[in-house]
């Protein structure tokens, strides 16, 4: 079903009329898709489905002038132009929409995404980069709505870099002279988010070769562009984007999405100036119809006026192809009823296919769970019991793997009491089971090739006897400096970043020494700015997205939560983003640059390694542990310790600060005080103050907070002091409930423990201004003292009487 430019100067009139019909043929075979697609859900086959139906005529235009090496970020209808690139067939798509787990037969997600949702392998099995450049490419799907948008700014801007940057040149796997286009697509109703704004603005500034095409058929599930869209036309309120003589800006084109001539014109206007100029093109495809609604959820009839139905019979896109078709004296009626047919056939034999695929593999483990279950039935004493489970087992006539554990588990509870060997033997087969089933919805949330982060060696700063004392920000910077001379694919960018070295003078001289393209200021944009890293990350460059402060990650956490964090494990490992975030945050004075957002991001961001530094060779060391690796990370500088003093290694860019580790700072005997980040330095003095009185505390950093302690060094000094305090200064029941939860479940520190294991975090609000606004909201020494004090008191009153 694959599709080539569509041209009739260089190619014989068979040929131009093979294409035509090829062309209709695949637009069936996705239709009927899509209408089988429904009754499968409609059926119980699969749980929901959403289809393109209505969408096929322009992806077959896009396809046409798609490449090898160009990226696709789109919408969850494209199936037809997955079809037309030839990277989805009938049976994948079906595989889809029946989840299978077999990530052979469904390339896209193994299961772990709806149907609709596509992607193409950007990884070898031991997670290499393929030679994407000699392949057609799509970025992983996501579901929330205008969510592909700002992967796709950085998708395009890959190919700036690549073009541009002599350092990559030679990067050809990638990019061949920056010559690749990325491909968005988007539903109308979409455009009202904010990510598409914020993107186009982007775009246009940055002026990359990104092509937006804009499915429009009036409607959003059940809303009509009245309530979405001003003067319910998208490309009208565009028209301050259209480039002229005097501004760079968009080429913007419209085009009616049942035309197959102008769609095919419009398509391959818009690839010759992205391609060759870099210019980024908007396409507003318009009168598309969605002849089976927004979802298998609800039926259209119920929103649309028969009028509109009507209308939508009339304009739906393959019966204007056909038409076209047969006016043009191209085929005949009855060839096309032919080609039809043909289509109708091919999708019953590939669902069919994909359905005995995806059933023959849960019925062989059904298969033996009932044989263990009938022998263990036969046996046990509670047979009344476990008869109806394999009863109820055995009479389904398609069962899924929910089925098989639900009643081989509690089967095991009726026979908990007795012993025999048939019950051992389904104890081990459902222990097997489990094992063997886990992963194929589980793995993969992170690297599981030996080049992970985890796995790179600490190596410790050292220092000279005549070492310099600099300020923090200064070893930031060398250590940047390095970083950039080393790797060439590497660039840093964000809001103050370039120019001025970033607001703490982090990057300062950076820009002057590496250039504009690798050192770069951006917008006030942190989504984009977001979406900038990870569409250029996915393209084999190194990139660094600063976010200016903590508190500015909320306007992104949508892209790093939903897309980020989890493309590695949505794909089944076939495509990966190593994306470093890099901002700063901690005991700031004022509501908006101090508060914590830790305990939210360490749940959101699963699939991120999030790393809280206390300082900024410790910070150095965790971006060249990164760039050693492959995985995103966030890490979170101390912004009051660029002015503070360090000692400078000399071995500064062979520093490698472990990921998943803690650091004892001071050892101690009496009890153990977990902290990180700037509140560290308040725990150390107070651990300080605290031998005064007689208490030895022993402090540890966490400097890791995804992943936690993979040592259980914090259990192992629990289990010498009996005691336990956590200190931070997120609110209450946050990064401190995460780290209470990780030491007491999985760690069982609990054992140890001779007092009350407690935390010590901020008050629930946001912080007041100034020094009395932050000693009031959050820990203080003082704090601390009297915390430990309290703790040490409980067993001694005696030598620790009451403070106050």
């Amino acid at each position: 079903m694959q599709s080539e430019t569509l041209s009739t100067s260089n190619i014989s009139f068979e040929e131009y009329r093979n294409q035509i019909l090829n062309d209709y043929k695949t637009a069936l075979i996705s239709r009927e898709c899509s209408l089988l697609g429904r009754r499968e859900v409609l059926t119980g086959k699969s749980k929901f489905g959403i289809f393109g139906g209505g969408k096929e005529l322009p992806q077959l235009a896009m396809a046409r002038v798609f490449k090898n090496g160009d990226f696709r970020s789109g919408y969850y209808r494209d199936q037809t132009f997955m079809m037309a690139i030839g990277k989805l067939t009938v049976e994948q798509f079906f595989a889809g929409l029946y989840a299978h787990t077999d990530i052979n037969r469904e390339p896209f997600a193994a299961g772990r995404q709806m149907g609709g949702h596509f992607a193409t392998h950007s990884l070898n099995e031991d997670g290499s980069w393929k030679k994407l450049t000699e392949q057609k490419n799509s970025s992983s799907d996501i579901s929330p709505t205008a969510g592909q948008m700002p992967r796709l700014l950085g998708l395009a801007q890959a190919s700036k870099v690549y073009r541009e940057e002599k350092g990559v040149s030679h990067f050809s796997d990638f990019s061949i002279n920056g010559n690749e286009i990325a491909w968005g697509t988007i539903g109308n109703a979409s455009t009202s988010e904010g990510l598409f704004w914020e993107t186009v603005n982007a775009g246009g500034v940055l002026q990359v070769p990104m092509v937006i095409s804009i499915w429009d058929d009036e409607y959003g599930i059940s809303v009509h562009a009245k309530h979405q869209t001003t003067k319910e036309d998208i490309s009208l309120i565009l028209e301050g984007f259209r480039r002229d003589e005097k501004h760079e800006g968009y080429e913007i084109l419209k085009v009616n999405g049942w035309s197959y001539p102008e769609l095919m014109e419009a398509y391959q206007k818009a690839e010759k100036l992205a391609r060759d100029k870099h210019i980024p093109v908007i396409i507003h495809v318009k009168e598309l119809t969605q002849p089976q609604g927004h979802s298998t959820s609800g039926s259209h009839e119920r929103y649309k006026s028969e009028e509109r139905l009507n209308w939508e019979r009339e304009h739906d896109c393959n019966k204007k192809f056909k038409e076209w078709i047969i006016e043009r004296n191209i085929a005949t009626a009855e060839e096309l009823l032919d080609l039809e047919k043909q289509a109708k056939k091919e999708v019953r034999k590939g669902k069919q296919q994909a359905w005995s695929a995806y059933l023959s593999e849960i019925k062989s483990e059904c298969e033996e769970a009932l044989t263990l279950l009938t022998a263990v039935e036969q046996k046990s004493q509670n047979k009344n019991f476990i008869s109806p489970l394999l009863h109820t087992l055995n009479s389904k006539e398609d069962p899924i793997r929910k089925d098989i554990l639900e009643a081989t588990r509690k089967a095991l509870r009726y026979v908990a009491k007795e012993s025999f060997e048939e019950k051992v033997a389904l104890q081990n087969w459902v222990n097997a089971y489990i094992a063997k089933i886990q992963p194929k919805y589980s793995a993969h949330l992170h690297n599981e090739n030996e080049n992970n982060a985890i796995n790179v060696k600490e190596v410790k700063p050292i220092y000279e006897h005549d070492s310099s004392t600099v300020d923090g920000r200064i070893i930031i910077r060398d250590n940047f400096e390095k970083l950039f001379s080393k790797f060439p694919e590497t660039l840093i960018f964000g809001e103050d970043s370039g120019k001025i070295g970033d607001v703490n003078q982090g990057l300062e001289g950076l820009q002057e020494k590496f250039g504009e393209t690798r050192v770069s200021d951006t917008g006030i944009r942190e989504a984009t700015i977001i979406g900038q890293g990870i569409g250029m990350a996915m393209r084999g460059l190194r990139p660094i997205a600063e976010i200016q402060y903590l508190d500015y990650i909320l306007y992104c956490v949508q892209g790093l939560s939903d897309d980020l964090a989890t493309l590695r494990y949505r794909t089944f490992a076939k495509q990966k983003a190593p994306l470093i975030i890099r901002t700063r945050g901690h005991r700031l004075e004022g509501i908006w640059h101090s508060g914590s957002q830790m305990g939210g991001l360490i749940h959101l961001l699963r699939g991120i390694h999030i790393l809280v530094p206390r300082d900024m060779t410790k910070a150095a060391g965790f971006y060249n542990t990164l760039m050693d690796s492959d995985e995103p990370a966030l890490v979170v500088e101390c912004l009051n310790g660029y002015r503070l003093k360090e000692q400078m290694p000399s071995n500064l860019s062979e520093i490698r600060t472990p990921i998943g580790v803690v650091e004892t700072v001071k050892e101690g005997s009496d009890i153990t005080l977990v902290s990180y980040g700037s509140t560290l330095r308040l725990v150390e003095q107070a651990a300080k103050e605290l031998l005064s009185v007689g208490i030895n505390a022993e402090v540890i950093d966490v400097q890791s907070l995804l992943p936690f302690d993979l040592n259980h060094d914090i259990s192992k000094s629990v289990a010498k002091t009996n005691r336990l305090l956590i200190i931070d200064e997120d609110v209450p029941g946050g990064a401190t409930g995460y780290i209470l939860h990780k030491l007491m479940d999985e760690q069982n520190v609990y054992q140890f423990l001779d007092s009350k294991p407690q935390t010590l975090s901020a008050q629930p609000h946001r912080p007041a201004f100034g020094t009395d606004g932050d000693y009031f909201s959050k820990p203080s020494v003082e704090d601390i003292f009297e915390k430990v004090y309290d703790i040490i008191s409980e067993t001694d009153p005696n030598s620790y009487p009451e403070i106050r």
